[in-house]
């Protein structure tokens, strides 16, 4: 038998620990989004910067007349398209480059869970995923940070052996939720990384 995995930290903390702005800004985004700590957030913008890094390297193949580039070009929108990072299907390496981290935490199921109408606010919804009360497909799915694949969007419900799968219940909502902004932040927000990420 082989040595064990070790598991590998899958986040970057920033590089500066004490940043007004940008401690003010995680906090936004963690009211905003219901997430756990900050590790959540850092784990997102990680996920942000890696797709970044790989639509960088393709362009820079691609300048090079590099054909295989032109193939991982297509996979890599495939990709972002079948997780609905990107929406429609006339997308380029700069829309990539155009996402922001607003586009990586409204795919995690705790955000659609809220945005479906199934809980109250963002941190009822990471309630009833954790305790078992939401399915995706009529699959028990009990992680927030899941990253829902557009096909599997319509699927998001109560699990059908939950309490709350019953219209009566007192806990379940009325209405679907209109999707809101964090306001002032979203427009830098597609220039801004963490303080070395462009190195």
């Amino acid at each position: 038998m082989g040595d064990p995995k070790t598991s590998r930290r899958k986040y970057e903390k920033p590089s500066h620990p004490w940043q007004e702005e940008r401690i003010k800004e995680e906090n936004d985004y963690i009211r905003h989004y219901g997430l756990k700590n900050k590790k959540e957030y850092w784990k997102a913008r990680s996920v942000l910067k890696n797709i970044r890094a790989q639509a960088r390297n393709l362009q820079a193949r691609l300048r090079y007349g590099e054909k295989q580039a032109t193939e991982e070009k297509e996979d890599l929108l495939d990709k972002l398209r079948k997780k609905g990072f990107l929406k429609g299907q006339d997308h380029g390496l700069n829309d990539i480059l155009g996402l922001t981290i607003e586009d990586i935490l409204n795919r995690r199921l705790q955000t659609l869970v809220y945005h479906k109408g199934l809980a109250h606010s963002a941190e009822q919804a990471r309630q009833f995923i954790t305790h078992g009360h939401i399915s995706i497909g009529g699959r028990k799915v009990t992680v927030p940070s899941y990253i829902v694949k557009k096909e599997e969007e319509p699927t998001i419900d109560y699990y059908s052996n939950s309490p709350l799968s019953e219209e009566l219940h007192p806990e379940r909502p009325e209405e679907e939720v209109t999707p809101t902004r964090i306001p002032k932040m979203i427009e830098k927000e597609k220039e801004k990384d963490f303080e070395g990420d462009r190195r």
